[in-house]
């Protein structure tokens, strides 16, 4: 059998996929993260924006090659909501390799969550070690085209 991803279908709405996003610091990312999760899922943009700092103050999760996978735990919320971001430059982040970020994929998990968590940070972190799909992602002129490459299946390309 082949790796197991996850089925980003199933997890990333089109309207969560945002690109050439301008931001200058972790912080000022971490505040359109949760202006987005404000406007879409009617979640504060500050208990948004503290779960992500919070986590992010444990240890960067900055993964290296130009991406970070920010997450966080919050209550209230049932299910795991995910994000993805292009930055329009790129940011520091204190990735393990010292590389600043452009890609940014951003999960928000019930509290409650553990197992199924942890699995699915392993699963988008080694769909993002693939450097065609970051590369992809980095080319695409549009979030919908963006969105396609983030839901396809790792072994199939778009034609």
């Amino acid at each position: 059998m082949g790796r197991s991803f996850p089925d980003l279908s199933q997890l990333l709405k089109p309207s969560h996929v945002v690109i050439d996003v301008e931001v200058t610091s972790k912080k000022r990312l971490f505040e359109q993260i949760g202006l987005l999760f404000e406007n879409h899922h009617q979640l504060s943009m500050s208990r948004v924006f503290e779960a992500l700092f919070n986590r992010e103050r444990l240890g960067s999760t900055g993964l290296g090659c130009g991406f970070a996978l920010p997450h966080g735990r919050l209550k209230g919320i049932r299910e795991t909501l995910a994000a993805f971001f292009r930055l329009k430059n790129e940011i520091p982040f204190d990735a393990p390799d010292g590389q600043p970020v452009r890609l940014i994929f951003v999960l928000l998990v019930p509290d409650h969550a553990n197992e199924q968590h942890l699995r699915l940070l392993g699963e988008i972190a080694e769909r993002f070690s693939d450097p065609e799909l970051r590369q992809a992602l980095l080319s695409v002129s549009r979030a919908d085209l963006a969105y396609q490459l983030l839901i396809q299946s790792p072994n199939h390309a778009i034609g």
